[in-house]
């Protein structure tokens, strides 16, 4: 049993964990690509951009973007054009802006250098033209993080439940052992065999099938993770023509770890189980 079915369950467990290792590195990944992006985004929405401004000369569009080139905190100032403009509103209109006749204001994409939110610049913009919006990505930023700290929990959880049922498929697998060679166990330890001894025999056999185990599913997981991150390239801005031979440094690392950390649980059940059985025993 411990020979056949041993390495098979534990190959089993590492395939889960190595899954639930790329899912949290990827979650990570992806979260610090999307909050570096999307937090320092500003957009401002100017409202009847072609009216005068409060003060001056100058339309309200005008007006606003005089004071964003002007901010020291605002930098890649660019209005969208009406093609812009129809491409974003499509989805939900349906039709160009012009066709259906609506109040359509004036958008505004930038980036904040800032980490606080723009309430002095959306101020400033406000007193040269009433009722104008400024607005950075902080929310989404910040859903992203609790997103991404949710996954990662659910990782630790299934890595967590993956150990504990090694663990206990090296028990099981032991404790079979154990009663095949119940009697020769009972003459040899009779005879003076230390707890020690007779433990370290059957760790040292767990410990080297579920290394066996262990490294099997780690291999076979590869092409399973070279598939997601293929999948998973254009949320992260790749080509998924160059995603197959790059998989993160920390997830190369994680991966020869596996066999060792299933050998060292393989050790520590059987040595817990065996030395329990001899006490019994006695």
């Amino acid at each position: 049993m411990a020979d056949r079915l041993l390495p098979t369950l534990v190959g089993a467990m590492s395939f889960l964990a190595a899954l639930a290792i790329a899912g949290t590195l990827a979650a990570a990944s992806l979260a610090a690509h999307w909050q570096s992006d999307t937090g320092s985004a500003l957009t401002v929405q100017v409202t009847d951009p072609a009216e005068p401004a409060a003060a001056g000369n100058v339309t309200r569009l005008q007006a606003v973007l005089s004071i964003l080139k002007a901010s020291p905190n605002v930098m890649d100032s660019h209005q969208l054009s009406d093609d812009e403009m129809n491409r974003l509103l499509q989805p939900w209109l349906g039709a160009t802006a012009s066709q259906l006749n609506l109040p359509v204001p004036a958008v505004i994409a930038a980036q904040w250098r800032q980490p606080e939110p723009p309430d002095a610049l959306a101020a400033a913009l406000d007193a040269v033209a009433p009722g104008t919006l400024a607005e950075t990505g902080a929310d989404w930023a910040a859903r992203v993080a609790a997103l991404t700290s949710s996954i990662e929990a659910s990782a630790v959880s299934v890595l967590l439940i993956v150990a504990a049922v090694a663990g206990a498929v090296i028990s099981v697998a032991t404790r079979a052992g154990l009663a095949q060679r119940r009697e020769a166990i009972e003459i040899v330890h009779g005879l003076g065999a230390l707890d020690s001894d007779i433990a370290g025999s059957f760790a040292l056999r767990a410990t080297r099938l579920a290394a066996v185990g262990a490294a099997i599913g780690a291999l076979i997981a590869l092409p399973v993770l070279f598939w997601l991150a293929r999948l998973a390239a254009p949320f992260a801005g790749v080509l998924p023509q160059t995603v197959l031979p790059v998989l993160p440094a920390p997830l190369w690392a994680a991966l020869p770890a596996l066999p060792a950390a299933a050998a060292m649980i393989g050790w520590g059940t059987a040595q817990i189980t065996v030395r329990g059985w001899l006490r019994r025993l006695a």
